[in-house]
């Protein structure tokens, strides 16, 4: 009977949703001088009523206290997940770069909207910092290993859920976030600048860029890992080899332009790295085991050919992510106004890249809700869920549990496959939602009220991680990676964007702004 009136329930909220579809769009041109934090609100355009406001306040005050469950008070970081009924006891018992740099954002968010003290924030952070400038690193480059014990602040050398042997990694991306969360630190708490900045200043992004590629690697390890895909190199004069990924990070649309983004404001990357990833692969056959043919035409900058494509979807033309994640693409705007330094661009994109999420979830395949990136897998583990239309790779990501993907033809190189007449059990996750609440701001709360009010899918901590919304499978688990986006789009929507306040004045806008408002990209829609 509960499915029945769930079933009945999710149509009447898709018929309203697509009816009302709107979407807060930046404009497409415009001044790209003025303050570095100009954003739709600072515009006066409020992207939320205040009953809205009021919500959102409240599922931030419960989305705080899984950080507070989730940290070890004896060192400031966060574990990287934890049960939904918040019991110490359940923390994994592990942690990353990412997290202690989500933690570091999410106490100045709790701090700004008044859910701790500044006296208790700036305390909750000191230890953190501190810690942190004691952790184990790999000194040539000052970058941070992957995982540490959250307890002890150790290096692990064995996973702790698998007792699996751990080969160190120092990654690119998530060096990159921690570095973002140590520079809002900075800012946010001034008495935190002097050790936060020592840290920060030291990690040098140039290690991870190859200049014979123009991109930069996934990341390296510092021991020999005795497999066959790692390139021993050093490009940023350490003084000995590392074994680098045998992959780049070739995908412009994804999180790890992050790191790009702080190389270049530190000047460890070269600008014309910026122009140096794909925004789509190129127009030719020698590409064909990608996603679908794509659209555009070539451009030049800063003496970089960048071919300006965009892949066809649903009557749109977008800059894809990787795997069609909403992660990958907006993960980042959170701390750089990316629409407002590129108007043309990103400006473009980032809306159109939201509305294909809603169009998969309530048209395509017809779930009721959407909101698809990587997250707890409800049947357990994790899992990466996306468009996959959304997406450069060939396979992406797919959207529900039986991994139904959409084998597109590419144009006068190879045919594909009849498209899927039905999807199985689609899997949203709540962070998606908010990460697109600045560019739909009524369609995603509409989406987050209607996942709170027909699964079991809220607790106190919050949204659990994921929903399966045919089966109403819920994973019942909170993720600090997760939970520190929603922290971030919250403070953001409440806090008069503070988040990009903190990061992107200063280097960040000076030399990357300019680099963004270069350029226009082969979307929109016909």
């Amino acid at each position: 009977m509960r499915s029945q009136i769930i079933r009945r329930h999710r149509a009447v909220v898709a018929a309203a949703a697509v009816a009302a579809l709107t979407f807060t769009a930046v404009p497409a041109s415009g001044s790209t001088s003025g303050s570095t934090a100009t954003s739709v609100a600072d515009a006066g355009v409020a992207r939320t009523s205040g009953d809205d406001r009021r919500q959102l306040r409240t599922w931030a005050a419960d989305t705080w206290r899984s950080f507070d469950a989730l940290v070890v008070d004896e060192t400031g970081l966060p574990d990287d997940n934890i049960d939904g009924d918040l019991d110490p006891g359940s923390r994994g018992g592990y942690t990353s770069p990412t997290n202690i740099g989500a933690y570091l954002w999410s106490t100045v968010v709790a701090r700004d909207l008044g859910f701790i003290s500044r006296r208790a924030a700036r305390e909750r952070m000191a230890t953190t910092v501190e810690t942190v400038a004691g952790l184990e690193k790999h000194e040539p480059s000052g970058m941070f290993y992957n995982w540490y014990d959250p307890a002890t602040g150790a290096k692990l050398t064995t996973f702790p859920t698998s007792g699996d042997p751990v080969k160190p990694f120092l990654s690119s991306v998530d060096n990159g976030w921690l570095a973002t969360g140590l520079l809002l630190a900075s800012r946010a708490e001034p008495s935190l600048a002097e050790e936060a900045d020592a840290v920060r200043e030291r990690m040098d992004f140039g290690c991870y860029y190859d200049p014979a590629q123009n991109q930069i690697r996934g990341g390296f390890w510092d021991a020999d890992p005795q497999e066959t895909a790692p390139v021993p190199g050093d490009y940023c004069g350490m003084g000995a080899d590392v074994w680098y990924t045998g992959h780049h990070y070739g995908a412009f649309n994804t999180e790890p332009r992050i790191a790009s983004y702080l190389g270049i404001a530190e000047g460890q990357i070269p600008a014309k790295h910026y122009f140096g990833t794909y925004r789509t692969f190129p127009d030719s056959c020698d590409w064909d085991w990608t996603e679908t043919r794509p659209v555009g035409e070539w451009a030049e900058y800063l003496g970089v050919p960048v071919f300006e494509g965009a892949l066809p979807y649903r009557g749109m033309r977008v800059v894809p992510t990787w795997g069609g994640s909403m992660f990958e693409a907006l993960m980042v705007p959170l701390f750089v106004p990316e629409e407002t330094w590129g108007p043309r661009s990103w400006g473009r994109n980032h809306p159109l890249y939201v509305r294909g999420q809603i169009e998969h979830g309530l048209r395509e395949a017809d779930y009721g809700y959407w909101g698809f990136s990587p997250s707890n897998d409800p049947a357990g583990g994790y899992r990466e869920y996306g468009v996959d239309q959304l997406g450069l790779d060939g396979p992406g990501y797919t959207s529900d549990q039986e991994r139904t993907g959409v084998d597109q033809p590419y144009e006068g190189c190879r045919e594909g496959s009849p498209a899927p007449t039905e999807y199985g059990d689609g899997v949203v996750t709540p962070h998606a939602s908010f990460l697109a609440l600045r560019y739909a701001p009524r369609e995603a709360m509409a989406n987050l009220r209607g996942i709170a009010r027909d699964f079991d899918a809220y607790g106190p901590g919050g949204f659990y991680d994921a929903v399966a919304v045919r089966s109403g499978q819920v994973s019942q688990r909170y993720l600090a990676l997760d939970q520190g986006m929603i922290m971030a789009a919250l403070g953001n929507e409440l806090a008069d964007d503070a988040m990009r306040r903190y990061v992107a004045p200063g280097e960040l806008e000076r030399k990357v702004r300019p680099l963004m408002a270069m350029e226009k990209f082969n979307v929109g829609r016909p």
